[in-house]
């Protein structure tokens, strides 16, 4: 039984359908098929449960949940054991990339990197900005080692680590736009007012579009953004009012805008998400262990 074949066992037991799982391991679906074949004629147990007409879902019989308990242990197992015998902890580089949405929580990456630094100069960082849906769907398909989602995750599919932190909602605005008089907004206040939000629809603020209209389609909807920089400056022009998060822009010193949370607050916190079963380059395991250690998490496998 070799390991690279436990690999890919786990890969389709993740995504339960082989398309899917051999696109994430970079094989051909014939090539995958014939290997996990070949696993049960070895184990002399049906261990995949393919599905059928009209079905590309894969489940697993009782011997194939068995295999998965003892092959997530087998490869961890491994992965401490390198660990423990590298000898060349001092040359560790590579490209790690992530996944997040517009927060300011983007420092809690930036802190963790910054504690490699020093020991691991050469690891560079790539961070891609988009929505839950976005970051969710790169993760799948193997282009971000990690992501940053508000909501839960499907804990058959990803690991993942919630953040003691919170993002509040609020409203950019105009400094001289008669709101601004107030210290916070209620949602309700804003009920029929140009808004410019987020350009995720039924996505990541559709429940803050609803704390102001339950109606969510009879909200005056003047512009969509996806990166709240380009937002603040149709606010700035007058065309509406932007739903946000709060410290994503400056208001500061000669700024024309103003940021106002909602009242009763309105607070989502994220969470960092890997795949399950995701074999990590060097560079990655090492950093999932600082973003552990930032959290004051201990993992005795990174």
């Amino acid at each position: 039984m070799e390991l690279r074949v436990l690999q890919y066992f786990l890969a389709v037991a993740r995504e339960q359908n082989i398309s899917a799982a051999a696109e994430s391991l970079h094989l051909s679906q014939p090539a995958l098929s014939t290997q996990l074949k070949g696993l049960e004629e070895e184990l002399g147990k049906q261990l995949l449960i393919r599905g059928t007409k009209g079905s590309r879902k894969v489940l697993l019989t009782e011997e194939g949940m068995i295999l998965r308990k003892r092959a997530e242990e087998i490869l961890s197992l491994v992965r401490k054991t390198e660990n423990e015998i590298q000898v060349s902890d001092d040359v560790i580089s590579g490209d790690i990339y992530i996944g997040a949405g517009e927060t300011d929580f983007i420092r809690f990456f930036a802190r963790a990197a910054c504690g490699l630094k020093e020991r691991y100069p050469d690891i560079r960082y790539h961070i891609s900005s988009g929505n839950s849906s976005y970051v969710m769907e790169h993760l799948d398909k193997g282009l971000i080692d990690f992501g940053l989602i508000y909501g839960e995750a499907d804990h058959s599919r990803y690991e993942s680590i919630p953040l003691p932190f919170k993002d509040r909602f609020g409203i950019l605005m105009r400094k001289d736009d008669p709101l601004a008089e107030k210290d916070f907004i209620h949602p309700e206040e804003m009920r029929d007012k140009p808004l410019i939000v987020s350009h995720q629809e039924q996505g990541d603020n559709w429940p803050v579009l609803a704390r102001i209209n339950p109606d969510v389609n009879s909200l005056h909807i003047a512009a969509t953004y996806t990166l709240i920089y380009n937002g603040s400056l149709l606010v700035e022009e007058g065309l509406g009012y932007a739903v946000c998060f709060d410290r994503l822009i400056n208001t500061g010193g000669g700024s024309t805008l103003c940021f106002r949370p909602f009242e009763p607050a309105i607070e989502t916190s994220p969470r960092i998400v890997w795949k399950k079963y995701q074999i990590f380059s060097k560079a990655a395991e090492k950093y999932l262990k600082k973003l552990k250690e930032e959290l004051g998490i201990t993992d005795s496998y990174t």
